[in-house]
């Protein structure tokens, strides 16, 4: 008999329902995490989805479904600090732990049965109860025989939820499920995919491997897998992150440079902070702009080394921003972030020396800087973010409030 384990577990309303537990009166009314009414839902409660709401939905809109939600901004802090209480539950039963976002991973248990006397569908039942108990928040959790049919089936019966697909079953269970389901086709493929005949996942199961591999090439051959339900990813436990990132809605659209500026300095901090928290360092500094027409634009610049300090990125970034605000004086701009690729870990690295002279003599990385915000840090970690804030930090407020946009989590 085949034992399944390969697990998915997913925190329910995560956000939401940390905000839930914090606040017994929001037990019962429909609640929303994200951002001011020009930004976007991170986390809608399950009563609040009763109404039509969901993640990524502009807030307008989701207020417009449920005018009577309670909204909240979002505590990017808090929900890190709980993510690692839950992750720390994860890897007490296998060290085969796979982070996927704040509120979801994978877990392998295969051999840990002699450890545990106990299968793995006992242990993971084991695991929700404690996470319920002790941190006070519920998961759903998928288990199969790999990761694709794992995710799946923590989706079937939310909140609370224990789903479980075999093997045997594998190939029945998808074939009347969305072709939007299988990971890796979006909104547009999926249209393709529809327009060539193909309704559902039982479709491609039918045409087989030899005809869509005629069809659409090397993508074909691994459509006509996975349709079936094979999946060979491993569970990866140490992910390297690719960028770390923060970015803000405005709730009035933004064209004058200071305005601009002010708002990009928190979310330098932002990203600093982040960086020093999990000790990595960026050598490349992304700054990424929305325009009133929905435009994106992306901009980068590639320092002599590594930084995981404040004002190295901003100094980076600001220029990138004054050119995009000069090219053209009446464009007008919804959407702000900043970025930090190419991460590694800091030391050992050559100090910036000359990239912002003459125009800055100092250099963003020299000791002094360093020692400035080291300082800053400190005061911050023992009386709050809001102890103390550097002098470009307090124009914020004379201008339109942001509406925080999640940002990105390492991965």
């Amino acid at each position: 008999m085949e034992v399944l384990a390969l697990a998915h577990i997913d925190c329910d309303a995560f956000y939401a329902s940390i905000e839930k537990r914090d606040d017994p009166s929001l037990a019962d009314k429909p609640t929303i995490v994200g951002g001011g009414k020009r930004g976007v839902v991170s986390t809608a409660c399950y009563i609040a989805r009763t109404y039509g709401v969901r993640s990524a939905m502009p807030m307008f809109k989701a207020l417009q479904l449920c005018p009577h939600a309670t909204v909240i901004r979002p505590n990017m802090a808090k929900y890190a600090s709980i993510s690692r209480e839950v992750q720390a539950i994860f890897e007490t039963v296998t060290p085969l732990v796979e982070a996927v976002s704040l509120d979801e991973a994978y877990l392998d248990l295969s051999g840990t049965e002699t450890l545990h006397h106990a299968p793995p569908a006992f242990v993971l039942a084991k695991i929700a109860r404690r996470i319920e108990d002790e941190i006070g928040i519920t998961v759903s959790i998928g288990l199969s025989f790999n990761k694709l049919l794992a995710k799946l089936a923590s989706e079937l019966d939310k909140p609370r939820g224990f789903g479980v697909v075999g093997r045997a079953e594998a190939r029945a269970f998808l074939a009347a499920r969305p072709l939007r389901t299988l990971p890796g086709v979006g909104p547009k493929f999926a249209q393709r995919l529809v327009d060539d005949g193909f309704g559902a996942i039982g479709d491609l199961q039918k045409a087989g491997e030899k005809a869509l591999a005629a069809r659409y090439g090397e993508t074909g051959r691994w459509l006509a897998q996975i349709a079936v339900g094979r999946d060979e990813r491993t569970v990866e436990p140490e992910r390297e992150a690719k960028t770390i990132s923060a970015e803000t809605t405005f709730l009035q659209d933004l064209g004058r440079l200071p305005d601009l500026e002010a708002e990009l300095w928190p979310l330098a901090e932002e990203v600093a902070e982040r960086l020093k928290r999990h000790h990595l360092a960026g050598r490349t500094v992304q700054l990424k702009l929305k325009t009133a027409d929905f435009r994106l634009l992306t901009r980068r610049v590639t320092l002599p080394a590594g930084t995981q300090l404040a004002e190295t990125l901003y100094r980076a970034a600001q220029p990138l921003l004054a050119r995009e605000v000069a090219a053209d004086r009446q464009r007008r701009y919804r959407l702000i972030g900043i970025g930090a690729a190419e991460l590694a870990e800091p030391g050992g690295v050559p100090v910036q020396n000359d990239l912002f002279a003459p125009a800055t003599p100092a250099s963003a990385d020299d000791p002094k800087h360093a020692a400035v915000e080291k300082a800053i840090d400190a005061v911050r970690d023992k009386f709050g973010n809001t102890a103390i804030r550097k002098g470009r930090g307090l124009g914020m407020g004379k201008g339109p409030r942001r509406g925080r946009d999640l940002p990105r989590s390492p991965r």
